[in-house]
């Protein structure tokens, strides 16, 4: 029996198979969600602060119960092996929830000034409204949580488009929503490709786009939102740099790069991808790294042993294949790894962890966001020449530096033009830290109270005295 007319398939990465079919939403459906959010939002709005986050502190509640089935439908899905599942695809999003809820408690909701010409000042902080969270597939969960809690506890009704091949966590996040008993329109979920995601954002009802994804699929989203004067805050791609000084010891190095640059198989947007190394110690951080990465065990994400799982798609595995193609033409050493299929693996969308060494800054595979498991290494003859060459880039989303000397790194944070930096690690997306790019990796910031501050308007009232 064929697949249904509206419907699409979520398929296996692992056994390249179906596992769910999925109706997809229609213009209607849009058009109905858009209303219903508009209709639900005054009486939403007018709810307590206090209200609100107790409302999610029972979503966390009834999310704890459910961090299992999560992690299995997620490595099902997408193909992120078991253990990250549970420790970062549901983990994280767990604990963003009720760290969330802890800002939301202390966050100035309003407050009040003395005005330059004597008069009182209040400062009240409402919400936008109704907002449309796009969400990419990488960390469906982490980035929906990201999106949807801090929307709610402004005030903000909200509309849900997840990516294609993540559409079965929404899901099951839909009805652990449900248990809530929200006001009908406060929370919907609209599955659906590209299609369903731009007449969305297009939507007039719409008041604010949060959009997670490419930088190409970023700049048609602003633009879109520009026709409406939507507000809209994008997090994009990234082609992040590890600056490792000269001081940093080589198997430190190795290990905070592999959890930064291959977890979830690389398919992650602040991955450190651009490894950039002192010449004269090159070929002893090359030497780290290609040890560290060959020990990755790789095969079914179902395994709890299993480090790196498939790719998410086929048409991502060979768009990273490709790449590693692109850099053995365009001239550098291909250390470990490469664009045929992992021992012992016969299907699947897997690619082999794959390191590149003496790479040039200005090749493909140094500037473009490759999204799979692939390190290049480049050297530099001098610090100054190595913060040039992490600035030297379309993105600016994330960057890092190695080093025994605390100042020196943050010399050189300072330095590098990123929206988030790491010293001897990986950025480490921490809930009550702002996180968020510049340049091509997008605007805005989620997380913190910034990320709160991104779903609320800031009014002002002057008041004189009466009489």
């Amino acid at each position: 029996m064929g697949r249904q007319p509206g419907s699409f398939e979520v398929i296996s990465p692992h056994t390249e198979q179906p596992i769910a079919e999925v109706t997809a939403a229609t213009p209607d459906d849009i058009d109905a969600a858009v209303t219903a959010a508009r209709a639900a939002f005054d009486s939403w709005s007018g709810v307590e602060p206090s209200e609100r986050i107790a409302t999610v502190r029972r979503l966390a509640d009834s999310y704890d119960e459910c961090r299992a089935k999560m992690a299995e439908t997620i490595t099902a899905e997408i193909g992120a092996p078991i253990t990250f599942a549970h420790r970062a695809q549901v983990g994280l999003p767990a604990m963003l929830m009720r760290a969330f809820c802890d800002l939301a408690e202390r966050h100035p909701w309003q407050e009040t000034r003395r005005g330059f010409f004597g008069a009182e000042v209040q400062v009240h902080k409402e919400p936008v409204g109704v907002v449309a969270a796009v969400v990419p597939w990488n960390m469906p969960q982490f980035l929906t949580i990201g999106k949807l809690v801090p929307a709610l506890l402004a005030g903000c009704t909200v509309v849900i488009k997840p990516a294609p091949e993540s559409t079965l966590d929404a899901l099951l996040l839909t009805e652990l929503i449900e248990r809530l008993d929200l006001p009908t329109g406060v929370v919907s979920v609209l599955p659906g490709d590209g299609a369903v995601g731009e007449l969305l954002v297009k939507h007039p009802g719409v008041d604010k786009v949060s959009f997670t994804g490419s930088t190409a699929a970023g700049r048609a989203v602003a633009a879109a939102c520009a026709t409406n004067l939507t507000r809209v805050s994008l997090e994009l791609g990234g082609k992040s740099a590890a600056i490792v000084l000269d001081d940093a010891e080589p198997q430190r190095v190795a290990a905070g790069v592999r959890s930064a640059s291959l977890s979830n198989s690389g398919q992650i947007c602040n991955a450190l991808t651009r490894v950039l190394v002192p010449q004269r110690r090159h070929d002893e951080y090359v030497d780290a790294l290609a040890a560290e990465m060959t020990r990755l065990r790789v095969g079914d994400p179902s395994d709890p042993q299993t480090q790196l799982g498939p790719l998410v798609s086929q048409r991502q595995q060979r768009r990273v294949r490709d790449y590693i193609r692109i850099g053995q033409d365009e001239g550098a050493q291909l250390v470990i790894g490469g664009a045929d299929m992992p021992d012992g693996l016969e299907s699947g969308w897997y690619v082999r962890p794959t390191l590149f060494a003496h790479a040039d800054n200005a090749m493909r595979i140094a500037r473009e966001e490759i999204f799979g498991p692939v390190v290049t290494v480049i050297p530099y003859d001098d610090e100054n020449e190595a913060v040039a060459m992490a600035n030297d880039s379309d993105y600016g989303l994330a960057g890092a530096v190695w080093t025994g000397d605390t100042e020196r790194a943050l010399g050189i944070a300072r330095r590098v033009r990123s929206g988030t930096f790491g010293v001897n690690q990986g950025y480490t997306m921490d809930p009550f830290a702002p996180f968020g790019g510049v340049k091509g990796s997008g605007y805005g910031r989620e997380l913190g109270p910034e990320g709160l501050d991104g779903y609320l308007d800031t009014k002002s009232v002057a008041v004189a005295p009466a009489g």
